[in-house]
């Protein structure tokens, strides 16, 4: 997917409205999850993010701060975000516990 003519979101739309079920892509451009939750707003808001698993089932809940997530819109206005963080470099944090 061509990311260039996204629209990167701004501070103010960190929230869990906004990136509650926005797929994550690593640095080769796959889907490697999915926004489960957030905690918090704006950049220091901790994601939690579904990795692996096939429909939900089997994927891990892993942390991250929103700053290391490169969030934007897509010309349809979906939101999706992009990382450094490989699939397994995501898998292999911590599970998150509620």
């Amino acid at each position: 997917m061509d990311h260039s003519h996204h629209i990167r979101l701004q501070e103010q739309e960190l929230t869990p409205d906004t990136l509650t079920g926005a797929t994550i892509y690593g640095p080769g451009d796959e889907k490697i999850g999915h926004v489960a939750h957030v905690h918090g707003n704006g950049r220091e808001a901790q994601v939690i993010i579904d990795v692996g698993g096939f429909l939900g089932i089997g994927a891990k809940p892993v942390g991250i701060l929103a700053r290391e997530l490169d969030f934007m819109r897509d010309t349809d206005g979906a939101v999706h975000a992009v990382t450094r963080w490989t699939k397994d470099e995501l898998k292999a944090l911590p599970e998150h516990r509620h």
